[in-house]
């Protein structure tokens, strides 16, 4: 994080309560009071299919593609500045990669350092946001609207190619198996398991060959915010056009299931095509309301999530770590980490799956508070 700045550029308010209703979302998820206790909704899909928590990623890489057609779109009718803008998207693109990197090395990076590095986890969230982000700019900046579409095509139908009809070495059948699919397979001989997904170690959700895809997710993004720019098309046929164009594309995605399966763990090319239309519709919906209608009293606690989304992501991951390196004595003499002592006092008043969700939603709150401050005091944190 390496920019403070107290006079926040103009924005596309829609974008902003967006972006922050899916970081909300994102942290919501990703913090429960109990991994085993669980709403299903908060939870990914076991495998095949779609759940509302499996839609949280893929709007967050469609919203970064928008970013990028709303925040460079000057820069790319001017070709002597995009060496310069390339060269700042590899800046921003590293210090998102090493963040995640330092997620996954954190707190065990200051005690067992070697260790810490012999298991990190090179692949993650935060990884693969930068890796789309800064490609996206690269095919965003160099090509037309014409040609990004293609491109996003091509690697639909790569991937597909690819995951369908390669046969996986050591396996001798293209597959679609959590661990013998031709992603998994790329992911232990370039990676090695050791620095794989910990819960697996065979598969990552973020590996090599399903970044492709993500990238398509990227560009999808793109091309919505490169309409949604245009200034000769007004606003009632902007919407009407990007909610027809998400709904086609939802369709295409459920037919597309059918032989190739919706996985947001694969990140297949029909996931793509369904969670992009749905993010289409979301923001068609969102701009309407928003910044056409102008209703919007209602988007405060949310913008004020989206205009600092990657700072309050990155931190959110950080602190539940930190608390758990603080050991407390109770009252029996037996020793647990701060967070679990902390989660004592809500599991004792909830039954075991409301607990763990009233945990997720105090701590959406309390980063909302700080939040809210560093708006009010026009702070945003630029990654």
């Amino acid at each position: 994080m390496t920019q403070l700045s107290s006079n926040p550029p103009s924005r596309l308010l829609s974008l902003d309560f967006f972006r922050g209703i899916t970081v909300a979302a994102m942290i919501l998820v990703n913090n429960p009071g109990d991994w085993g206790h669980i709403y299903a909704p908060l939870e990914h899909a076991e495998w095949n299919g779609c759940t509302p928590t499996d839609l949280i990623f893929p709007f967050f890489l469609f919203i970064v593609g928008v970013s990028i057609a709303y925040a460079m779109g000057s820069k790319k009718s001017d070709p002597s500045t995009h060496s310069k803008t390339i060269l700042k998207a590899v800046k921003r693109a590293l210090i998102l990669f090493g963040l995640g990197l330092f997620l996954s090395l954190y707190p065990k990076v200051f005690t067992e350092p070697l260790e810490a590095f012999q298991n990190v986890r090179i692949p993650g969230v935060l990884q693969r946001i930068a890796v789309v982000f800064l490609i996206a700019t690269v095919i965003f900046l160099k090509n037309s609207q014409k040609n990004i579409f293609r491109i996003l095509l091509i690697l639909l139908a790569v991937y597909w190619i690819l995951m369908t009809f390669v046969p996986v070495p050591g396996v001798g059948y293209p597959n679609l198996e959590k661990e013998t699919n031709l992603g998994a397979w790329l992911d232990r001989s370039v990676l090695t398991e050791a620095h794989l997904w910990k819960s697996s170690k065979k598969w990552d959700p973020e590996g090599i060959l399903s970044t492709l895809p993500a990238i398509a997710t990227g560009l999808f993004g793109v091309l919505a915010g490169i309409y949604l720019k245009r200034k000769d098309i007004d606003a009632a046929t902007k919407v009407v056009w990007l909610f027809c164009t998400g709904c086609m594309a939802i369709i295409l995605g459920l037919l597309w299931d059918l032989q190739f399966p919706i996985n947001k763990a694969l990140w297949t090319s029909s996931f793509v095509l369904y969670t992009g239309g749905l993010a289409t519709v979301v923001l068609a919906l969102c701009y309407w309301i928003i910044d056409i209608q102008q209703y919007n009293r209602f988007t405060k606690p949310f913008v004020v999530y989206g205009v600092n989304a990657i700072t309050v992501f990155f931190l959110s991951g950080l602190i539940p770590r930190t608390l758990r390196l603080f050991s407390i004595t109770q009252q029996d003499g037996s020793k647990t980490d701060l967070q679990s002592w902390l989660y004592s006092g809500i599991s004792a008043h909830f039954s075991p799956i409301n607990a763990s969700l009233t945990w997720a939603i105090c701590f959406v709150l309390f980063w909302l508070v700080i939040l809210w401050v560093m708006y009010k005091k026009k702070i945003i944190i630029k990654v």
